[in-house]
């Protein structure tokens, strides 16, 4: 099976629902920035502050070429990373790419509660981080539309929730690939 990208927003769920998917299924899981973070050996944070958001985003994309040489995996990239050089391209020409598309209302939901993680969002006022999400959201909506597939990712949040969301997932992208 051809490698699948999930893209989308901070706070999209592409983290969980790929863990979800791992554990259902015999496919790998891999989060982007963890897969950078173990190359190099440092946080994310450590080689923004070291290399620049432009040494990251060059580590990013070649991690997203070799991820995109494997078989059998799943692969959350970052919020950003279809933003940048041909990454959108690369994900397209080697795998299927799938955008988790949730609301602006449930990425707030989400990201309030999570925020001081998040170094971009963690000093916002609720009001401030949801026009930085309106904002933000509308820029990258034209990369993420480049996906091939667009998934609805509002239902996540309990685990009644999330296990319906996974079997959807499951349903729609992975059966077909093994029947």
């Amino acid at each position: 099976m051809l490698p699948i990208f999930l893209i989308g927003y901070m706070g999209s769920g592409k983290t969980t629902l790929g863990r979800g998917v791992e554990s259902r299924t015999h496919i790998a899981f891999i989060d982007l920035d963890e897969y950078i973070e173990e190359k190099e050996g440092k946080n994310i944070k450590e080689i923004f502050k070291e290399e620049g958001e432009e040494g990251f985003r060059k580590k990013e994309r070649d991690s997203l070429r070799e991820l995109s040489e494997r078989e059998d995996v799943v692969v959350a990239c970052g919020g950003g990373t279809p933003c940048f050089y041909d990454n959108m391209e690369i994900m397209n020409s080697r795998g299927e790419t799938i955008w988790l598309d949730a609301s602006v209302e449930i990425l707030h939901r989400r990201l309030k509660e999570g925020r001081a993680q998040r170094p971009l969002i963690a000093n916002l006022s609720d009001e401030e981080l949801k026009e930085y999400i309106k904002e933000s959201l509308e820029k990258r909506k034209p990369y993420y539309r480049k996906a091939k597939h667009r998934f609805c990712a509002d239902e996540m949040d309990t685990s009644e929730e999330l296990e319906m969301t996974i079997g959807r997932f499951v349903a729609e992208y992975l059966r077909r690939e093994h029947d």
